[in-house]
């Protein structure tokens, strides 16, 4: 009894070790790839500073008013002034349309023979 006893204890250990030693891979692969996906996010955030530059430096208020003056001939693109904005009593708001029920059914009076 001593020695199946002995051989049932072998056998577990044997199959605990192989559960640790797949357990250590998966971990280790699980950590790779969340280093690679921290890395992934680091280029993407480096990205998106290197765009925000580059929008900045093409959206300089200088820039854009050499554009306007450059292309005055074909967009007649002109400063907005105070004058050019109205208040919101002056929205001229279309009526809502009227929805009516078409063909409308008396349900209150009517009464229905069962068979």
């Amino acid at each position: 009894m001593r020695s199946l006893l002995h051989v049932l204890t072998a056998l577990a250990v044997i199959g605990l070790a192989f559960w640790a030693y797949r357990e250590n891979y998966r971990t280790q692969a699980a950590l790779a790839e969340a280093q690679r996906l921290q890395a992934s996010i680091a280029e993407a955030r480096q990205r998106l500073r290197i765009l925000n530059a580059e929008w900045a430096y093409l959206n300089r208020p200088e820039r854009l008013m050499d554009l306007v003056d450059l292309n005055y001939d074909r967009l007649g693109l002109v400063p907005l002034q105070p004058r050019q904005f109205g208040r919101i009593d002056q929205v001229a708001y279309p009526a809502p349309a009227a929805r009516g029920l078409g063909n409308p059914v008396d349900v209150a009076h009517r009464e229905e023979q069962l068979p």
